[in-house]
């Protein structure tokens, strides 16, 4: 999946592994407080990371979509839909991140178009002006998660120079 490019004048937020489990946990915590899902759907490919927790430490059963976004800047296209095992059920439809909301908008429709009796919305981070019903954190700053951070080249594991200010490589 094409990523954007950073934007050094916005700041960057890099997340490590132990961050990024203590703020699903968070965002778990928050959820039970205030709203019982049947099901957790996560949007993959990074959505289903936070979802996958959250959903095993609600012990709830849970299942993935796919979205994606064929360049940088053009709009989010579906993978493949939300499973019908959601209809008639309360869901929690999870992202790792949303700026725009144009993602999860999308997701959200797919997922009302099979019927749960009812959708609320999760993100580990909120980084833009869309509004989702549960987040672990809220920030202007571009977020580098932990698994993008590094890629596989040559068999190596390297940093991902696209994460780099400006995209430059680091060698």
């Amino acid at each position: 999946m094409p990523r954007r490019p950073l934007d050094p004048t916005r700041g960057v937020l890099e997340i490590d592994w132990p961050l990024f489990g203590e703020l699903c946990r968070a965002l778990a915590v928050k959820v039970a407080h205030e709203y019982d899902p049947e099901i957790v759907v996560g949007i993959a490919k990074a959505g289903v990371i936070p979802g996958a927790v959250i959903a095993s430490i609600l012990q709830r059963e849970f299942v993935s979509m796919s979205v994606t976004r064929p360049k940088v800047g053009e709009p989010p296209v579906l993978v493949s839909g939300p499973p019908a095992s959601v209809a008639g059920r309360r869901v929690l439809l999870v992202d790792e991140t949303c700026d725009t909301g144009h993602t999860l908008k999308l997701a959200l429709n797919e997922v009302r178009a099979v019927g749960p009796a009812e959708v609320r919305t999760a993100v580990s981070f909120r980084t833009g002006g869309f509004n989702p019903d549960f987040y672990s954190f809220s920030t202007e700053k571009a977020i580098i998660l932990p698994w993008d951070r590094e890629e596989i080249r040559d068999g190596e594991l390297v940093p991902r120079s696209d994460w780099t200010p400006g995209g430059a490589s680091p060698e």
